[in-house]
Protein backbone atom coordinates (compact mmCIF):
# COMPACT_ATOMS: atom_id res chain seq x y z
CA UNK A 1 0.00 0.00 0.00
CA UNK A 2 1.59 3.60 -0.96
CA UNK A 3 2.83 5.81 2.39
CA UNK A 4 0.44 8.21 2.97
CA UNK A 5 2.14 11.81 1.97
CA UNK A 6 1.33 12.83 5.24
CA UNK A 7 3.21 10.29 6.76
CA UNK A 8 6.25 10.12 4.32
CA UNK A 9 6.75 13.92 4.97
CA UNK A 10 7.20 13.32 8.53
CA UNK A 11 9.60 10.43 8.23
CA UNK A 12 11.69 12.45 5.64
CA UNK A 13 11.55 15.55 8.31
CA UNK A 14 12.44 13.02 11.19
CA UNK A 15 15.41 11.64 8.94
CA UNK A 16 16.78 15.07 8.41
CA UNK A 17 16.23 15.75 11.46
CA UNK A 18 18.61 12.35 12.91
CA UNK A 19 20.87 12.98 10.15
CA UNK A 20 21.69 16.52 12.01
CA UNK A 21 22.09 14.53 15.33
CA UNK A 22 24.18 12.19 14.20
CA UNK A 23 26.84 14.93 14.30
CA UNK A 24 26.38 14.21 17.89
CA UNK A 25 27.29 10.78 18.56
CA UNK A 26 30.48 9.64 19.01
CA UNK A 27 30.88 7.60 16.19
CA UNK A 28 31.14 10.49 14.15
CA UNK A 29 33.62 12.30 16.21
CA UNK A 30 36.95 11.17 13.68
CA UNK A 31 34.94 13.50 10.89
CA UNK A 32 35.49 16.89 13.06
CA UNK A 33 39.06 17.44 11.79
CA UNK A 34 38.53 16.61 8.45
CA UNK A 35 35.23 19.02 8.22
CA UNK A 36 37.34 21.84 10.49
CA UNK A 37 40.25 21.50 7.74
CA UNK A 38 37.51 22.19 5.09
CA UNK A 39 35.67 24.77 6.50
CA UNK A 40 39.39 26.91 7.64
CA UNK A 41 40.64 26.16 4.06
CA UNK A 42 37.37 27.84 2.25
CA UNK A 43 36.66 30.54 4.88
CA UNK A 44 38.67 33.12 3.34
CA UNK A 45 37.24 32.62 -0.09
CA UNK A 46 34.57 34.92 -2.02
CA UNK A 47 30.92 33.89 -1.29
CA UNK A 48 30.33 32.32 -4.37
CA UNK A 49 33.42 30.05 -3.38
CA UNK A 50 32.52 28.94 -0.39
CA UNK A 51 28.71 27.87 -1.68
CA UNK A 52 30.21 25.94 -4.13
CA UNK A 53 32.14 24.24 -1.58
CA UNK A 54 29.29 24.26 0.44
CA UNK A 55 27.17 22.08 -2.27
CA UNK A 56 30.49 20.11 -3.08
CA UNK A 57 30.64 18.65 0.40
CA UNK A 58 26.69 18.34 0.72
CA UNK A 59 27.33 16.26 -2.51
CA UNK A 60 30.23 14.02 -1.01
CA UNK A 61 27.11 12.99 1.76
CA UNK A 62 24.11 12.94 -0.92
CA UNK A 63 26.09 10.86 -2.96
CA UNK A 64 27.21 8.53 -0.33
CA UNK A 65 23.99 7.90 1.36
CA UNK A 66 22.22 7.80 -2.34
CA UNK A 67 24.44 4.50 -2.75
CA UNK A 68 24.07 3.17 0.52
CA UNK A 69 19.98 3.68 -0.20
CA UNK A 70 20.63 1.73 -3.19
CA UNK A 71 22.28 -1.07 -1.68
CA UNK A 72 20.20 -1.22 1.57
CA UNK A 73 16.81 -1.61 -1.21
CA UNK A 74 18.55 -4.09 -3.43
CA UNK A 75 20.27 -6.48 -0.40
CA UNK A 76 18.46 -5.89 2.33
CA UNK A 77 21.12 -4.92 4.34
CA UNK A 78 21.18 -3.00 7.77
CA UNK A 79 22.74 0.02 8.74
CA UNK A 80 26.70 -0.66 9.71
CA UNK A 81 27.03 -3.86 6.80
CA UNK A 82 28.75 -1.98 5.17
CA UNK A 83 31.51 -2.21 7.71
CA UNK A 84 31.49 -5.97 8.08
CA UNK A 85 33.78 -6.10 4.76
CA UNK A 86 37.56 -6.24 5.77
CA UNK A 87 38.27 -4.52 2.62
CA UNK A 88 36.04 -1.68 3.50
CA UNK A 89 37.23 -1.04 6.87
CA UNK A 90 41.09 -1.38 5.10
CA UNK A 91 40.41 1.42 3.26
CA UNK A 92 38.84 3.41 5.74
CA UNK A 93 41.70 3.55 7.88
CA UNK A 94 44.09 4.16 4.75
CA UNK A 95 42.02 7.12 4.08
CA UNK A 96 42.01 8.21 8.11
CA UNK A 97 45.74 8.18 7.55
CA UNK A 98 46.13 10.33 4.20
CA UNK A 99 43.75 13.10 5.86
CA UNK A 100 46.03 12.93 9.51
CA UNK A 101 49.09 13.32 7.31
CA UNK A 102 47.98 15.95 5.26
CA UNK A 103 46.37 17.57 8.09
CA UNK A 104 49.14 17.42 9.93
CA UNK A 105 51.52 18.66 7.43
CA UNK A 106 49.25 20.88 6.38
CA UNK A 107 49.34 19.50 2.72
CA UNK A 108 46.78 19.58 -0.51
CA UNK A 109 45.00 16.69 -0.86
CA UNK A 110 46.13 15.01 -4.26
CA UNK A 111 43.13 16.13 -6.86
CA UNK A 112 42.80 12.93 -9.65
CA UNK A 113 42.44 14.07 -12.88
CA UNK A 114 39.04 13.71 -13.68
CA UNK A 115 38.08 16.22 -11.03
CA UNK A 116 40.94 18.94 -12.63
CA UNK A 117 39.24 18.32 -15.91
CA UNK A 118 35.95 19.21 -14.33
CA UNK A 119 37.67 22.22 -12.88
CA UNK A 120 36.70 20.87 -9.84
CA UNK A 121 40.68 21.29 -8.00
CA UNK A 122 39.53 23.39 -5.78
CA UNK A 123 36.23 21.53 -4.08
CA UNK A 124 37.28 18.30 -4.73
CA UNK A 125 38.62 18.36 -1.09
CA UNK A 126 35.15 19.84 0.17
CA UNK A 127 33.34 16.98 -1.69
CA UNK A 128 35.70 14.02 -0.43
CA UNK A 129 35.25 15.70 3.33
CA UNK A 130 31.42 15.42 2.77
CA UNK A 131 31.70 11.59 1.63
CA UNK A 132 34.42 10.44 4.17
CA UNK A 133 31.81 12.12 7.12
CA UNK A 134 29.27 10.45 5.67
CA UNK A 135 30.63 7.00 5.70
CA UNK A 136 32.07 7.50 9.49
CA UNK A 137 28.77 7.62 10.22
CA UNK A 138 27.95 4.58 8.49
CA UNK A 139 28.54 2.75 11.26
CA UNK A 140 26.19 3.21 14.30
CA UNK A 141 22.43 5.05 14.87
CA UNK A 142 21.72 7.86 16.57
CA UNK A 143 18.46 9.35 18.15
CA UNK A 144 15.48 9.13 15.69
CA UNK A 145 17.47 6.82 13.22
CA UNK A 146 16.57 3.14 14.48
CA UNK A 147 12.69 4.33 13.72
CA UNK A 148 13.49 5.87 10.84
CA UNK A 149 15.35 2.98 9.53
CA UNK A 150 13.13 0.48 10.75
CA UNK A 151 10.13 2.81 8.40
CA UNK A 152 12.34 2.89 5.31
CA UNK A 153 13.04 -0.80 5.35
CA UNK A 154 9.39 -1.49 4.49
CA UNK A 155 8.75 0.54 1.98
CA UNK A 156 9.76 0.93 -2.32
CA UNK A 157 13.39 1.41 -2.81
CA UNK A 158 12.50 5.22 -4.47
CA UNK A 159 11.10 6.05 -0.26
CA UNK A 160 14.42 4.27 0.71
CA UNK A 161 16.49 6.14 -0.55
CA UNK A 162 14.57 9.61 -0.41
CA UNK A 163 15.00 8.42 3.67
CA UNK A 164 19.04 7.88 3.15
CA UNK A 165 19.25 11.03 1.40
CA UNK A 166 17.39 13.02 3.49
CA UNK A 167 19.96 11.46 6.44
CA UNK A 168 22.53 12.79 4.21
CA UNK A 169 21.48 16.24 4.33
CA UNK A 170 20.76 16.30 7.53
CA UNK A 171 24.27 15.02 8.44
CA UNK A 172 25.99 17.89 5.68
CA UNK A 173 23.72 20.48 7.24
CA UNK A 174 25.51 22.09 10.34
CA UNK A 175 28.79 22.09 8.39
CA UNK A 176 26.84 23.67 5.17
CA UNK A 177 25.47 26.39 6.77
CA UNK A 178 29.30 27.41 8.57
CA UNK A 179 30.66 27.14 5.11
CA UNK A 180 27.96 29.68 4.00
CA UNK A 181 28.60 32.09 6.97
CA UNK A 182 32.18 32.25 8.33
CA UNK A 183 31.49 35.24 9.90
CA UNK A 184 30.06 32.61 13.21
CA UNK A 185 34.00 31.63 13.63
CA UNK A 186 34.62 35.11 13.87
CA UNK A 187 34.82 34.73 17.54
CA UNK A 188 37.69 32.17 17.96
CA UNK A 189 40.78 33.40 18.58
CA UNK A 190 43.34 34.68 15.85
CA UNK A 191 45.75 31.70 14.37
CA UNK A 192 48.96 31.59 15.51
CA UNK A 193 51.59 29.12 16.73
CA UNK A 194 48.85 27.45 19.00
CA UNK A 195 46.66 27.01 16.12
CA UNK A 196 49.55 25.09 14.72
CA UNK A 197 49.67 22.58 17.22
CA UNK A 198 45.68 21.96 17.55
CA UNK A 199 45.91 21.21 13.85
CA UNK A 200 48.40 19.08 14.77
CA UNK A 201 46.36 17.76 17.14
CA UNK A 202 43.72 16.85 14.96
CA UNK A 203 45.58 14.66 12.75
CA UNK A 204 46.57 12.65 15.72
CA UNK A 205 43.03 12.28 16.63
CA UNK A 206 42.28 11.01 12.93
CA UNK A 207 45.52 8.34 13.64
CA UNK A 208 43.44 7.05 16.58
CA UNK A 209 40.28 6.83 14.82
CA UNK A 210 42.80 4.54 12.45
CA UNK A 211 43.76 2.45 15.17
CA UNK A 212 39.99 1.79 16.71
CA UNK A 213 38.72 0.57 13.13
CA UNK A 214 41.79 -1.39 13.25
CA UNK A 215 40.44 -2.95 16.05
CA UNK A 216 38.39 -5.17 13.89
CA UNK A 217 41.03 -6.38 11.46
CA UNK A 218 43.64 -7.45 13.88
CA UNK A 219 43.99 -10.91 15.94
CA UNK A 220 42.11 -10.91 19.12
CA UNK A 221 44.08 -9.71 22.10
CA UNK A 222 46.61 -7.39 19.54
CA UNK A 223 44.43 -4.49 19.93
CA UNK A 224 46.43 -3.38 22.75
CA UNK A 225 50.09 -2.40 21.09
CA UNK A 226 47.99 -0.30 18.67
CA UNK A 227 46.63 1.84 21.46
CA UNK A 228 50.36 1.59 22.87
CA UNK A 229 51.57 2.44 19.37
CA UNK A 230 49.26 5.71 19.35
CA UNK A 231 50.54 6.74 22.82
CA UNK A 232 54.47 6.59 21.70
CA UNK A 233 53.79 8.48 18.85
CA UNK A 234 51.53 11.61 20.71
CA UNK A 235 54.69 11.03 23.45
CA UNK A 236 57.30 11.89 20.42
CA UNK A 237 55.02 14.65 19.21
CA UNK A 238 55.21 16.08 22.76
CA UNK A 239 58.69 15.98 23.04
CA UNK A 240 59.14 17.24 19.97
CA UNK A 241 56.99 20.73 20.68
CA UNK A 242 58.44 20.99 24.25
CA UNK A 243 62.19 21.00 22.44
CA UNK A 244 61.25 23.21 19.32
CA UNK A 245 58.77 25.36 20.73
CA UNK A 246 59.03 28.61 22.36
CA UNK A 247 55.30 29.56 22.49
CA UNK A 248 53.66 28.99 25.64
CA UNK A 249 50.50 28.76 24.04
CA UNK A 250 51.49 25.99 21.73
CA UNK A 251 53.31 23.96 24.97
CA UNK A 252 50.31 24.19 26.33
CA UNK A 253 48.17 23.08 23.07
CA UNK A 254 50.34 19.52 23.15
CA UNK A 255 50.57 19.33 27.03
CA UNK A 256 46.89 19.58 27.21
CA UNK A 257 45.91 17.29 24.31
CA UNK A 258 49.02 14.79 25.07
CA UNK A 259 47.56 14.51 29.10
CA UNK A 260 43.48 13.69 27.41
CA UNK A 261 44.96 10.99 25.11
CA UNK A 262 46.74 9.26 28.17
CA UNK A 263 43.12 9.81 30.54
CA UNK A 264 41.17 8.69 27.23
CA UNK A 265 43.41 5.48 26.67
CA UNK A 266 43.87 4.34 30.30
CA UNK A 267 40.58 5.59 31.60
CA UNK A 268 38.59 5.20 29.27
CA UNK A 269 39.40 1.58 28.64
CA UNK A 270 41.02 0.93 24.91
CA UNK A 271 43.82 -0.33 26.49
CA UNK A 272 41.85 -2.79 28.44
CA UNK A 273 38.43 -5.12 27.78
CA UNK A 274 35.13 -3.27 28.55
CA UNK A 275 32.80 -3.95 31.58
CA UNK A 276 32.41 -7.55 32.38
CA UNK A 277 30.68 -6.84 35.68
CA UNK A 278 26.97 -8.69 34.03
CA UNK A 279 29.11 -11.48 33.41
CA UNK A 280 28.68 -11.29 29.52
CA UNK A 281 29.21 -14.31 27.25
CA UNK A 282 29.02 -15.01 23.64
CA UNK A 283 25.26 -16.04 22.25
CA UNK A 284 25.71 -20.14 22.09
CA UNK A 285 24.28 -22.14 19.27
CA UNK A 286 20.71 -22.98 21.01
CA UNK A 287 20.44 -19.23 21.24
CA UNK A 288 18.25 -17.56 24.83
CA UNK A 289 17.36 -20.84 25.29
CA UNK A 290 20.51 -21.58 27.69
CA UNK A 291 19.70 -18.56 29.66
CA UNK A 292 17.23 -21.92 31.73
CA UNK A 293 14.43 -19.80 31.99
CA UNK A 294 16.41 -16.11 33.34
CA UNK A 295 15.44 -12.21 31.97
CA UNK A 296 17.75 -11.84 29.16
CA UNK A 297 20.34 -8.52 27.83
CA UNK A 298 21.28 -9.31 24.18
CA UNK A 299 23.89 -6.91 22.72
CA UNK A 300 24.59 -6.51 19.26
CA UNK A 301 27.72 -5.34 18.46
CA UNK A 302 30.55 -5.06 16.77
CA UNK A 303 34.12 -3.51 16.99
CA UNK A 304 34.22 -0.95 14.25
CA UNK A 305 30.96 0.25 16.16
CA UNK A 306 32.14 3.37 18.57
CA UNK A 307 28.37 3.99 19.87
CA UNK A 308 29.10 0.09 21.12
CA UNK A 309 31.69 0.38 22.89
CA UNK A 310 30.81 3.88 24.71
CA UNK A 311 27.99 1.98 26.03
CA UNK A 312 29.72 -1.11 27.08
CA UNK A 313 32.46 1.50 29.11
CA UNK A 314 29.51 3.49 30.86
CA UNK A 315 26.01 2.47 30.77
CA UNK A 316 26.50 -1.43 30.74
CA UNK A 317 29.49 -0.29 33.88
CA UNK A 318 27.15 1.88 35.52
CA UNK A 319 26.93 -0.09 39.62
CA UNK A 320 22.89 1.06 38.92
CA UNK A 321 23.18 -1.45 36.06
CA UNK A 322 24.93 -4.09 37.22
CA UNK A 323 23.03 -4.20 41.18
CA UNK A 324 19.69 -4.63 38.87
CA UNK A 325 21.16 -7.36 36.78
CA UNK A 326 22.37 -9.78 39.60
CA UNK A 327 19.17 -8.89 41.63
CA UNK A 328 17.27 -10.35 38.62
CA UNK A 329 19.78 -13.24 37.49
CA UNK A 330 20.06 -11.81 34.49
CA UNK A 331 21.85 -13.85 31.76
CA UNK A 332 23.65 -10.99 29.70
CA UNK A 333 25.05 -12.10 25.94
CA UNK A 334 26.64 -10.03 23.44
CA UNK A 335 25.83 -11.47 19.55
CA UNK A 336 29.09 -10.24 17.82
CA UNK A 337 28.36 -8.71 14.62
CA UNK A 338 31.98 -7.46 13.23
CA UNK A 339 32.38 -9.46 10.72
CA UNK A 340 28.81 -11.57 8.48
CA UNK A 341 27.08 -14.02 10.30
CA UNK A 342 23.29 -14.56 8.37
CA UNK A 343 22.09 -16.57 11.68
CA UNK A 344 22.98 -13.59 13.83
CA UNK A 345 22.14 -11.05 11.15
CA UNK A 346 18.92 -12.48 11.00
CA UNK A 347 18.12 -12.43 15.01
CA UNK A 348 18.89 -8.36 15.03
CA UNK A 349 16.38 -7.88 12.56
CA UNK A 350 13.83 -10.80 14.09
CA UNK A 351 14.26 -8.77 17.06
CA UNK A 352 13.46 -5.59 15.19
CA UNK A 353 17.18 -3.81 15.03
CA UNK A 354 18.08 -2.10 12.08
CA UNK A 355 21.91 -1.16 12.97
CA UNK A 356 24.03 -1.22 15.65
CA UNK A 357 24.55 -0.31 18.69
CA UNK A 358 21.28 -2.78 19.58
CA UNK A 359 20.16 -3.93 22.82
CA UNK A 360 17.10 -6.05 23.40
CA UNK A 361 15.74 -7.48 27.03
CA UNK A 362 13.69 -10.82 27.47
CA UNK A 363 11.87 -11.67 30.20
CA UNK A 364 12.06 -15.58 31.34
CA UNK A 365 9.69 -17.03 28.62
CA UNK A 366 11.84 -15.05 26.24
CA UNK A 367 9.28 -12.92 25.18
CA UNK A 368 10.70 -9.01 23.91
CA UNK A 369 10.71 -6.54 26.82
CA UNK A 370 12.24 -3.55 25.54
CA UNK A 371 13.94 -2.65 22.65
CA UNK A 372 17.32 -0.39 23.13
CA UNK A 373 18.20 1.05 19.38
CA UNK A 374 21.18 3.40 19.43
CA UNK A 375 22.48 5.25 22.49
CA UNK A 376 20.48 4.67 25.83
CA UNK A 377 21.17 5.65 29.31
CA UNK A 378 21.54 3.42 32.39
CA UNK A 379 17.89 4.37 33.46
CA UNK A 380 16.50 3.29 30.98
CA UNK A 381 18.30 -0.20 31.05
CA UNK A 382 17.41 -0.58 34.76
CA UNK A 383 13.82 -0.15 34.22
CA UNK A 384 13.85 -2.88 32.16
CA UNK A 385 15.49 -5.11 33.53
CA UNK A 386 13.09 -4.87 36.61
CA UNK A 387 10.15 -5.52 34.01
CA UNK A 388 11.82 -8.24 32.63
CA UNK A 389 12.16 -10.03 36.35
CA UNK A 390 8.47 -8.63 36.66
CA UNK A 391 9.35 -5.31 38.71
CA UNK A 392 11.03 -7.16 41.90
CA UNK A 393 14.67 -5.48 41.17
Amino acid sequence: MPTALPELTGQLALALLAGMLLNLTPCVLPAIPVKVRTIVHHSGNAAMQRAAAALAFTAGSLLFFLALGLVTAGLHWTWGTLFQSRGVVAALIVLLCVFAAVTFFDAPLPVPGFAQQMRGRHHFEAFLSGAFSALLAAPCTGPFLGGVLAFAITQPTGVIIAIFLAVGLGLALPYVVVLARPSLLDHLPRAGAWSLRVRQALALVLLAAAAFFARALVPAGQERLLWAAWLALVGTWLVAVLLRERSWSARGVALGFSGLAVAAVLIAGPLTAGSSALGWRPLPPGGVAQAAGRPVLLEFTAAWCINCQVLDRTVYAQSSVVHAAHRAHLAAFKVDLTHPHKRLEKLLVGYGGTGLPFAVVLNSKGHVVQRLPGLFSASDLVHAIRQASGGQT
